[in-house]
């Protein structure tokens, strides 16, 4: 059975990007790079909604990504991927497919398959929709240093309380915490 990773990176104040969907206040360090590769060499199928697929499909695959980090633009470049879209009608980047309709009945299944697990990255209103259907089975949280005035929320819109219980942590040289947390369901 595979399991369900979300990984966000956040500020201070809960906003996963800034009111105008901006997201170049995060921090980037060597140790965030080696923890973002060590991640990738887990070989999971990366997950995004079609907002962030455009925004990763903007860089990795670019020539400019691959110069300027080129073990991260291959390993995000030859990483499976699934974009949840019901408006995308062709995807461009490899090995890339699109999944439409019920994504939490696709999710569903997917996690009673077996094969590598699933990590969603960024898509704040999936994360929202998965978490309140239970179907996250790690949190991962990497809270940069900053706060911002204002922006979009990480679990915006959530209706009911989501309890997690911590796994771990680790304080990067520049500031930045990553938490792990896994649900506690009752």
């Amino acid at each position: 059975m595979r399991k369900l990773v979300s990984f966000h990176f956040i500020t201070l104040n809960g906003y996963f990007e800034d009111a105008a969907g901006d997201t170049s206040w995060a921090s980037q360090s060597q140790e965030q790079r080696d923890f973002a590769l060590q991640k990738m060499e887990e070989e999971n199928i990366l997950i995004f909604g079609r907002i962030t697929y455009e925004h990763m499909i903007a860089w990795w695959p670019t020539p400019a990504a691959i110069r300027q980090d080129p073990e991260m633009a291959a390993g995000m470049n030859n990483a499976e991927k699934i974009v949840f879209s019901n408006s995308l009608k062709k995807v461009d980047w490899q090995q890339t497919r699109i999944m439409g309709g019920d994504i939490v009945e696709e999710i569903r299944r997917l996690k009673t398959t077996a094969g590598k697990h699933l990590c969603l990255l960024g898509s704040g209103s999936i994360l929202t929709l998965f978490a309140a259907h239970e179907l996250i089975d790690e949190f991962q949280f990497m809270i940069n240093p900053v706060a911002l005035g204002n922006g979009h929320p990480v679990f915006a819109g959530l209706t009911r309380q989501l309890n997690l219980q911590l796994l771990s942590s680790r304080v990067l040289n520049n500031g930045v915490v990553i938490l792990t947390y896994i649900p506690i369901r009752k």
